[in-house]
């Protein structure tokens, strides 16, 4: 599609694609930047490991909530979503199988990561949503299985959020877990009392032994 962010920077970082063994594609959250998200892979950094990070037009995805109709957010989400899948096709087409390519979203690219594998279910290296979930008025379970020809065949999904997040109810954050868990993914879901919205060093912990089992071949 040619949406409002197809015409963005992808920024890379990390090993050259070329020569590298697994690949995260990083989505950033709203107001932030590509740049930004890159820089907080310094906490995750791994040998052998690209990190590309798509770009949103005027730093954000799509303007509404993402619990607002999905129509109200579009052509964002549709144009974030195909961003997602350029990316995650940049390395596939690098050589890099798609069982060694993580999706890692915050906030608002938490949501569109989330969103993404849900709609592509394939085997990926991994799922991390930070303070995220997936996007809509409601979750329709039925929605996302009914016509799905793959699944996510125990992809390693990882689901972290506070029970107080001003931006996420924790009920979406346990609905895109259930199906996630249809879809036959591994899913990891840890609630944090009182975080409100941001990262923690659990959640980095988590994530760096996730990205280092992409290329040392233990991604559990």
């Amino acid at each position: 599609m040619d949406g409002p962010h197809q015409d963005q920077q992808l920024v890379t970082a990390g090993a050259p694609l070329d020569v590298a063994e697994a690949a995260v594609v990083l989505v950033h959250g709203r107001g932030a930047t590509a740049r930004s998200i890159v820089g907080m892979a310094d906490e995750f950094h791994h040998h052998g490991v690209a990190f590309l990070a798509p770009q949103a037009a005027h730093n954000t995805w799509y303007p509404n909530s993402f619990l607002a109709p999905v129509e109200s957010n579009e052509p964002g989400r549709s144009s974030g979503l195909q961003a997602v899948g350029d990316a995650v096709e940049e390395a596939t087409e690098a050589g890099i199988p798609t069982d060694r390519v993580a999706v890692l979203g915050f906030s608002q690219g938490a949501c569109l990561a989330s969103e993404f594998v849900a709609r592509h279910p394939t085997r990926y290296g991994g799922l991390i949503a930070l303070s995220g979930g997936l996007i809509g008025e409601a979750v329709d379970l039925e929605d996302y299985v009914a016509d799905a020809d793959e699944n996510l065949a125990g992809t390693p999904a990882f689901l972290g959020c506070s029970d107080v997040d001003p931006h996420i109810p924790e009920e979406r954050v346990h609905e895109t877990a259930t199906v996630l868990e249809e879809l036959g993914a591994d899913v990891t879901t840890r609630i944090y009392e009182g975080m409100g919205h941001g990262i923690n060093e659990d959640e980095m912990t988590f994530v760096s032994e996730l990205v280092a089992g992409l290329v040392d071949g233990d991604d559990s």
